[in-house]
C-alpha cells in the first residue's frame, strides 16, 4: 500500500466545498492538541438537491432536571426515558443548531442560538463555528427566525450589543410578531412569561426597517416555504427546505430533545406556550414525516440534528441519518 503523506490527503480533500477552513482546522494546534478538554468545530454539511445546509452548533445547556419540566409526567417518568436513551437520571442536556443553507451563494441561516455568553463555555458558540465555516457575520444575508424563544433570537444581537449579522434582512413568521408586540398580550400574560416579552423587546430594538414580517404556506426565501407549526408558542413556524428532488422538513421546536418527546409525542415540555396544542402539531407533523419518510433536522436535536422519524407503538423513534464524508 503506498504511503500517504498529508499533502496527498489535503489535496484529496480539495474537492469538498470550503476545504481550505477545513485545511487550517487540521493544521491548528487547539484543533490537534489532545487533552485540550475543548470540542473540534460543530459543524456538518450535507446537500438538499442542489443547496448546502450546515448543522452550526451552539452549543449544549446541562443542568438538573428541574421539577414539572415534563407538565404532565412525573419525575420517575422522565427518569425512565432518560435511562432508555442511555442518559444519567436527573439531568436535563438541550442542544441548539442553527442552519446555515447556502443556495447559489446566497446565506440564510435559520435561528441565531443563545448569542454572546461571556463566562460561559458551553453555549454560544455559534459565532465561532461560523468562522470556522470560513463565513464571515456580515456574508449573511437573510435571517430567518422561526419563533420568538431567546435561544433562538438572542444570537441576532453581538457582544456590544450592535447586529450580529449587519447586512442581514431578517424575517420572523408574522403570526409571532403580532403576538409578542401586541402590549395586551404582555399585560395579560403570567408573571413567568413576561420577561421573554422584555427580551423580544430589547432584540428588536430599534430595527424594524430591518424586519420582515411572513405567513404560513409561503416561500420565505428560495427554496425554503414556512410551515404553521403553532403551539410551541402562538407563531410557531417549521420550513421546508426543496431543491430539485430533494425536500428537508425542519422542524424547529417541534420536539424539544426527541429521547423524551418523540416516544411520548402527548408529553408538554415547560417551554410550552399551549402544550395540548404543542401535542397534537407534534404528532400531526411526525406522522406525515413518518409516513413520506422525509428527512428531518431538530433545532435540540442531538448534533449532526438529522436524522428520520419513525413510528413506534404509541410514538416515533428518531433514526439518525448516515453520516457522509462527501457531499
Amino acid at each position: 500500500m503506498p504511503h500517504l503523506s498529508r499533502r496527498h490527503l489535503m489535496i484529496g480533500a480539495g474537492a469538498v466545498p470550503l476545504a481550505a477552513p477545513l485545511a487550517g482546522l487540521l493544521s491548528s494546534p487547539a484543533a490537534a492538541q489532545t487533552g485540550s478538554g475543548q470540542q473540534v468545530p460543530g459543524l456538518y454539511r450535507y446537500k438538499v438537491g442542489a443547496i448546502e445546509v450546515t448543522a452550526v452548533n451552539d452549543g449544549v445547556r446541562t443542568f438538573p432536571l428541574p421539577d414539572g419540566f415534563v407538565r404532565n409526567a412525573s419525575r420517575d417518568q422522565v427518569n425512565a426515558a432518560l435511562e432508555a436513551a442511555f442518559q444519567p437520571k436527573d439531568v436535563m442536556s438541550i442542544q441548539f443548531n442553527p442552519l446555515l443553507i447556502n443556495n447559489g451563494g446566497k446565506l440564510t441561516l435559520i435561528d441565531t442560538g443563545n448569542g454572546p455568553q461571556p463566562g460561559n463555555a458551553t453555549v454560544g458558540k455559534l459565532r465561532a463555528n461560523l468562522a470556522w465555516a470560513g463565513v464571515k457575520p456580515a456574508d449573511i444575508q437573510t435571517v430567518v427566525i422561526s419563533h420568538f424563544h431567546g435561544d433562538h433570537i438572542n444570537g441576532l444581537r453581538a457582544e456590544d450589543g450592535g447586529l450580529a449579522f449587519p447586512n442581514a434582512e431578517i424575517m420572523v413568521p408574522e403570526a409571532e410578531w403580532a403576538f409578542w408586540m401586541d402590549e395586551g398580550e404582555e399585560s395579560r400574560a403570567p408573571d413567568a412569561l413576561k420577561a421573554n416579552f422584555q427580551n423580544v423587546k430589547r432584540v428588536f430594538k430599534d430595527i424594524d426597517s430591518k424586519v420582515a414580517r411572513f405567513a404560513w404556506d409561503k416561500e420565505v426565501v428560495p427554496g425554503l416555504t414556512a410551515v404553521d407549526a403553532a403551539g410551541h408558542t402562538p407563531g410557531h413556524t417549521a420550513f421546508v427546505l426543496a431543491s430539485g428532488e430533494g425536500k428537508l422538513f425542519i422542524q424547529s421546536d417541534v420536539t424539544n430533545t426527541p429521547i423524551l418527546f418523540a416516544p411520548n409525542p402527548d408529553w408538554q415540555v415547560q417551554f410550552d406556550m399551549d402544550g395540548a396544542k404543542a401535542a397534537q402539531t407534534r404528532k400531526r407533523i411526525y406522522d406525515m414525516l413518518a409516513a413520506e419518510r422525509l428527512q428531518l433536522t431538530g433545532y435540540h436535536y442531538p448534533f449532526p440534528a438529522t436524522g428520520f422519524i419513525r413510528k413506534s407503538g404509541d410514538g416515533y423513534e428518531a433514526v439518525p441519518a448516515v453520516w457522509r464524508p462527501v457531499l
